[in-house]
């Protein structure tokens, strides 16, 4: 085979592996074109919330919210137009807040690369600072997501809700490509945060036939959360912190699961299955070996791309 031959075979073979990688993202994707981009948002995340210390866990479960339905899109930035109404109205999605954090550190984007870094990409740096402002791990997120132009309230019935029990959540997650130790790891997201009673309240009245309160629940937590979400309270923003140190990034969550301390089904459902037992114990004993699978795995989901543009405001589609 001559040589001119066996470059263009070779320089084929380049283009086909190149085109089939489709929407891949890559680590140095802003290098020339928006080199501070992250700098940016990372510097606004951190402003804003010295402002608010609810912020950081309000960006990440932005971020999850987004990516669970149609991919890492900013779609749940799209704001309800019309006769449609978008994600962010979604019944799931009410309680989500601080999306003036992604429009202002987009607007000082755009004012320096515009119309090169888009909102999806941002949401996935603010996400990343979140979690580091909050005293977790750091990672190179990934970059060249684009920005989707659909956005439906009535496809956030997909995400997984705190009620789920194992085979639900299992399903859910490995719809998205998403595995048994991404669920364990993604679910310690639940360390940041606040919950609304309505997302725990099936666990603390009438919980079945036989029980008032669910029996995994430990009885003097149960009793707390009763008197902070009493039978049929209207008080509109009445709940608790996800755990007693919601504004640190750490492994309290897993150790309270073990206690029966946690807040959802969901979380304590992790326990139900061998696999995610095992997982939870592993990362309760070890922060190091619950940051360490947290980082892969977001870096996993946030791989999930759906895109087709770059958004000059966040909030509406070009």
């Amino acid at each position: 085979m001559s040589m001119a031959i066996v470059v263009a075979f070779l320089t084929s073979l380049f283009f086909i592996s190149v085109s089939t990688l489709g929407n891949a993202l890559s680590l140095n994707y802003y290098d020339q074109t928006c080199p501070d981009a992250e700098l940016i948002v990372s510097k606004v995340v951190k402003d804003e919330t010295t402002k608010d210390k609810t912020v950081p866990a309000a960006l990440l479960r932005m971020h999850f919210h987004d990516c669970f339905i149609r991919g890492c899109d900013a779609s749940v930035l799209l704001s309800s137009k019309g006769k449609n109404t978008a994600e962010k109205d979604g019944p799931p999605n009410v309680s989500l807040h601080a999306f003036y954090v992604i429009d202002n550190a987009k607007k000082e984007v755009e004012a320096l690369c515009p119309g090169v870094v888009s909102c999806a990409d941002i949401l996935a740096f603010a996400a990343r600072d979140a979690v580091v402002i909050s005293g977790g791990p750091i990672w190179d997120v990934p970059k060249g997501r684009k920005d989707g132009r659909t956005s439906k309230a009535s496809e956030t019935i997909q995400m997984p809700a705190p009620t789920f029990n194992i085979s639900q959540l299992q399903q859910s997650f490995s719809q998205r490509g998403l595995s048994m130790e991404d669920l364990v790891a993604l679910s310690g997201g639940h360390t940041l945060g606040f919950s609304h009673c309505s997302s725990f309240q099936n666990r603390i009245h009438n919980f079945n036939s036989k029980h008032d309160i669910d029996p995994s629940m430990a009885p003097s937590f149960a009793g707390r959360l009763k008197s902070i979400c009493p039978v049929n309270s209207q008080a509109k923003n009445a709940g608790t912190t996800m755990d007693p140190s919601s504004t640190t990034f750490d492994n309290t969550y897993y150790k309270l699961i073990l206690q029966g301390k946690s807040l959802f089904s969901s979380d304590q459902a992790l326990l139900t299955s061998p696999t995610t037992k095992t997982l939870v114990s592993k990362f309760a004993t070890s922060k190091e070996a619950f940051s360490n699978a947290f980082v892969k795995s977001m870096i996993k989901m946030s791989s999930i791309t759906g895109g087709q543009e770059v958004r000059k405001n966040c909030r509406v589609v070009n």
